[in-house]
């Protein structure tokens, strides 16, 4: 694994808008780099080093399978403080093996004899998949045509929406917040490809869903069969609207069991399950174990928020955020490799139960954030 400096295309931005991906360039706080998509640099992986990072990741999802079954049958919902009502609504979506589409888990490598280590998993509402699907393949094709690359996001997605024909309606709905177009582009793109395997998909904002007090309506007042919802889970449990999730009259996507995957009080489960798995870093819901040296996450956080390092009994790095009142799970510290000063954190996507592609974040430090770079990469034969 390599990080190799290139000289971006001159016209990059325009090439980038005219696929669509309008979002290249975001305005984070006063003074940080408003670069997202970074073609300044790629990462180069060899043949052998991308099917360690596909086994890997086919591993660890059926791993987080076998954790939400064990949760599910053994009533192990403590720790993830929801009411009875919503643990018997994840029991039935999990019983009835309502699919999930697609996830993707954060693993820290640097390509070497070591294994990859599970840093977390995005497995509800992760975001950075139209870069990783489409724009990097586009990059690609154009700088390094001869080269290849860890991607097939976008049939395994066609495939995956293929299987949503089989269930209640041909028609999915898309909901979406107002105003953040990152959420939106992500939405539209995945449109595209329901759109692709023969979905009709209306698009609604999640506050123009409705309830008439036996289903969920669009706004003609249609019944609203199956939902997709760029919205984390945790935030719908807090709307007004929720309570009629329990009715259970409409199809999920994401279903309501990835409630406990994309819950980081999921890690201590897995390492409770796995203990010394070489994939899964030792994690549990008390700091004592790890003597001192050790990552502090709240068990609901987004973006790196609310993230501490602490080293020998020394906080050495702690980033702010709105979920200082969490509960916390205490990781292993692993340390991310330094490529020329960047931190990168290797994306590993599944769509349906299968790894399909790689995209790669890269930050000035070892905490990847809202304004973390999104680099491509590319994989060489041996």
């Amino acid at each position: 694994m390599r990080r190799i400096p290139i000289t971006p295309r001159p016209d990059w931005q325009a090439r980038c808008e005219s696929i669509g991906f309008q979002f290249h360039t975001i305005e984070y706080a006063a003074g940080e780099d408003p670069t997202y998509w970074d073609e300044k640099a790629y990462y180069e992986f060899n043949s052998a080093q991308i099917d360690t990072l596909e086994a890997v990741s086919n591993e660890l999802y059926q791993l987080c399978l076998s954790a939400v079954d064990y949760i599910v049958k053994n009533n192990y919902f403590q720790p993830f403080n929801l009411s009875p009502a919503y643990q018997t609504y994840i029991k039935n979506a999990w019983e009835r093996q309502d699919p999930a589409l697609y996830g993707r888990f954060d693993l820290a490598w640097n390509g070497s004899d070591n294994p990859p280590k599970l840093l977390e998993f995005n497995a509800d509402t992760p975001t950075a998949l139209y870069e990783a699907s489409v724009v990097q393949w586009h990059w690609l094709n154009e700088q390094f045509p001869h080269a290849d690359q860890f991607n097939s996001i976008h049939e395994k997605l066609i495939d995956e929406w293929q299987r949503f024909r089989f269930y209640h309606t041909q028609q999915v709905y898309f909901t979406v917040v107002r105003d953040h177009p990152e959420d939106e582009g992500t939405v539209n793109y995945l449109r595209d490809t329901a759109l692709q395997a023969g979905l009709d998909i209306p698009l609604l904002y999640i506050d123009e869903i409705g309830w008439n007090g036996q289903y969920f309506t669009d706004l003609q007042e249609r019944k609203i069969e199956a939902l997709f919802k760029l919205y984390p889970w945790e935030w719908l449990l807090q709307e007004p609207i929720s309570e009629f999730l329990l009715a259970d009259t409409v199809l999920m996507i994401e279903p309501a069991w990835k409630i406990l995957l994309s819950n980081k009080a999921i890690l201590p489960i897995l390492w409770e399950l796995n203990p010394h798995h070489p994939n899964l870093l030792p994690s549990y819901f008390t700091a004592e174990p790890l003597n001192g040296t050790f990552i502090e996450k709240p068990t609901l956080s987004r973006e790196g928020e609310n993230v501490r390092l602490v080293i020998e009994g020394k906080t050495i790095l702690a980033t702010t955020g709105n979920y200082a009142n969490e509960a916390k799970i205490y990781q292993a510290y692993q340390p991310i490799e330094e490529f020329s000063g960047n931190y990168p954190v290797l994306g590993s996507w599944i769509v349906g139960d299968s790894a399909c592609g790689l995209g790669v974040r890269e930050d000035k430090g070892p905490i990847t954030k809202n304004s973390s770079r999104f680099v491509p990469h590319l994989f060489l034969s041996a």
